[in-house]
Order: structure tokens, then sequence, then C-alpha cells
């Protein structure tokens, strides 16, 4: 089974749906799971793995090219980058959003950008977690 047909949307209504769907199919770029160079569905087979609207597939494809992520060969279909630049791209973007919403998060807890280090630190090395935030 391909894997947009295992794809399952939990739609966050802070985040647009067509956002949403260009998340996954960037995560699964960066981790492998989408090789440079592959076919993707078309419009209308995606919108039916999903279940959305084919117009939100449709500007999902469209900010996609526009990033150049994907491009499409006329006839024949829409294929993920070649571009191994674009690849680095993505994964510094996911990483970039991953630390500001995890920042972002720690700060409404009440961590200081201090505490939120050093616990980040303990984690990474393994330690016991010991909330030092107030």
């Amino acid at each position: 089974m391909p894997l947009w047909e295992q794809w399952s949307l939990a739609f966050d209504v802070r985040m647009p749906i067509y956002r949403q769907i260009i998340l996954l199919f960037n995560q699964a770029f960066v981790r492998g799971e989408i090789r440079p160079g592959e076919r993707i569905p078309s419009i209308r087979e995606m919108s039916a793995f999903l279940k959305v609207n084919t117009n939100t597939i449709q500007r999902v494809y469209q900010e996609m090219e526009k990033d150049e992520q994907i491009n499409s060969k006329r006839g024949i279909g829409y294929f993920f980058t070649e571009d191994l630049k674009t690849l680095e791209k993505t994964r510094r973007n996911l990483t970039v959003d991953s630390l500001r919403r995890f920042a972002d998060e720690m700060r409404a807890l009440g961590c200081s950008d201090h505490d939120i280090m050093k616990e980040l630190e303990i984690y990474i090395k393994g330690g016991k977690q010991n909330a030092t935030c107030s």
C-alpha cells in the first residue's frame, strides 16, 4: 500500500488543511519515505485518499511547485524534486518550525530560555526530568 493511502489527517484548527498536507509530504520526504524524483498521486487520487476537496489538493500542489518541492510533467503526473538542496532546505524549515513550537510551548508553561536549554540538555543526555520551570 502506498504511503499516502496510509495517511490520515487529524485536522488542527490552528493550521489550514492545505498546510497540514504539505507538512505530511515534507515530513515523509525528509524521512526518506518519498524518494527524490518519485511520482506522487494526481490531484484527484490524493483528494480521494485524504478525503478532502480537490481544490485543497490543487492548492497543496501549487504551493509545493512554487517552492520547487515538486514538478509536473504534462500528461505524466507530479514528481518530487530531485534537487538535494531542496531536501536540505525542507529539513531545515521543519527543524526550525519544530524548535519554535517547542520553545513557545515551554515559555507558555512559564519556563525561561535558560531553563528550556537546561531541560533540553538533560533530556538529550538521557537524564531524569527535573522540572526546573516554575
